[in-house]
């Protein structure tokens, strides 16, 4: 077991700091890209609110990334996915707070953070991951505030009506 160990710690640690050293160092052209995602429109009550759209796994893992301008508190991003599951967050490189809310397939509301904390970061993956607790479909995402400013409750229901 020690012998395990004495091959494996290097190994695990050379793994983390070029992991590290790739987050820090990635390319401006990549960070300050704006990737246009395309847009629909919800609406959650008797809001209607303008997304973009985060359907592919590509998507989903860039989203918010690198994005320096704040969404507007009449728009969000939405994260579409195919079966209802339980879904995680990492707040990696993302420059600002977020309220997150989960839907399930119905567009009930089942899960939702107000003011969720970006990771300070890469090691900081504890406390900026969120995770809903009952299955869900969808993931809006919107600057914090977002929540007041639509009167969002846990009893608000999400309608689709172009993703």
């Amino acid at each position: 077991m020690v012998q395990k160990l004495a091959i494996l710690t290097p190994a695990i640690v050379v793994a983390v700091v070029i992991g590290v050293l790739g987050l820090i160092f990635v390319p401006s052209d990549i960070k300050h890209k704006n990737i246009a995602f395309p847009e629909g429109t919800i609406r959650v009550d008797q809001d209607v609110i303008k997304v973009e759209i985060a359907g592919s796994d590509a998507d989903r893992q860039r989203w918010l990334m690198f994005r320096e301008q704040k969404l507007p508190l009449d728009s969000a991003m939405i994260l579409v996915y195919e079966k209802p599951d339980l879904y995680s967050t990492w707040l990696l490189n993302i420059e600002y707070d977020l309220d997150l809310m989960w839907f399930d397939e119905e567009g009930n509301i089942v899960h939702m953070v107000k003011g969720a904390s970006p990771c300070k970061n890469t090691l900081d993956a504890a406390n900026c991951t969120y995770k809903n607790t009952k299955p869900a479909k969808y993931i809006l995402a919107a600057t914090s505030g977002f929540t007041d400013e639509h009167e969002i409750t846990e009893r608000s229901k999400m309608i689709i009506i172009s993703i």
